[in-house]
């Protein structure tokens, strides 16, 4: 899987150094960090009201304010259960690459990122745990088979952006949201101060790796690769959608629930929104030839 070093630029080694001292400045314990409750208050909201899937919909105002507060408690749930899920993949993807020649740049910064992602896996898997008594089951996609390295490379990353991006945008809400209660804001915004950090080192790595993808690859394969990044991002929002969520938040027919949701084009626009950086991202690089995606 070894390839060509990264083509660096000058902004790259200053991005690098800067993010790595800010790594060192803002160190913290997570085991000491945070002062867990023994409970949280069931009779108010654990996720900001417009982040819930419903919102938008007439599914909103019919679930009646009961439901949504049991299904804030749970969406919240799948919510950080998906952050330990998809921390550990991405964990296990810059593990494999943290001293593979080829990364000799970022090798530092990788030492960073990962002792910071191993802690953020740790507080959200103990908030799932003490607050919900279970982390929620989830399937990773996987890339295809015979994607030449170079590819394979691009696209882990261009996944963790993704899904940094995706996840930053619930926690930078949620931080900021005063009807929530102290220890849910605390792990919302710690995570945002992390994830600002590597979201900018994401964005300049996946650059230089489009670029060095783009040196071996023809206009077909990239349009392949494109493809799948697309399916992706589709697969990263559906799983929001969790049928077990809805069962526990004790919703009848949770299926039912899902299928209505994931069909309702109302949500189309606030998904958007939710996605808006990264796809633009995407865009303004040309990893994305346009913003349409697959409806399935």
């Amino acid at each position: 899987m070894a390839v060509a070093a990264l083509p660096v630029t000058d902004r790259f080694h200053e991005v690098l150094d800067r993010l790595s001292s800010k790594s060192i400045e803002d160190y913290y314990n997570p085991y000491l960090r945070f002062d867990w409750p023994d409970r949280l208050d069931e009779n108010r909201m654990w996720m900001s009201p417009d982040l819930l899937t419903p919102y938008g919909t007439p599914h909103f105002d019919e679930l009646g304010e009961e439901t949504l507060i049991r299904l804030s408690k749970w969406e919240s749930i799948n919510f950080y259960s998906l952050n330990v899920h998809g921390i550990r993949e991405l964990l296990l993807e810059v593990v494999a690459r943290i001293h593979m020649p080829g990364f000799e740049v970022p090798s530092d910064f990788f030492h960073h990122f990962i002792g910071e992602e191993n802690e953020h896996m740790w507080f959200f898997a103990e908030f799932c745990r003490r607050y919900g008594d279970k982390i929620y089951s989830s399937t990773a996609m996987r890339a295809g088979a015979g994607w030449e390295p170079e590819v394979e490379n691009f696209l882990v990353f261009a996944r963790v952006l993704f899904f940094e991006e995706l996840v930053d945008h619930y926690n930078s809400r949620m931080a900021r949201d005063d009807s929530l209660c102290d220890t849910i804001r605390q792990v919302n915004r710690i995570h945002h101060q992390d994830e600002s950090r590597h979201i900018a080192f994401g964005r300049e790595l996946v650059s230089l790796l489009f670029t060095r993808m783009c040196e071996v690859v023809d206009e077909s394969r990239r349009a392949e690769v494109e493809a799948y990044l697309k399916r992706y991002v589709v697969y990263s929002i559906n799983s929001l959608y969790n049928p077990h969520v809805y069962r526990d938040a004790g919703v009848p027919d949770p299926l039912a629930l899902r299928n209505a949701l994931l069909a309702d084009e109302r949500r189309r626009p606030i998904e958007r929104t939710v996605i808006r950086k990264p796809l633009s991202f995407f865009r303004k690089t040309g990893i994305f030839t346009d913003d349409a995606l697959p409806t399935v």
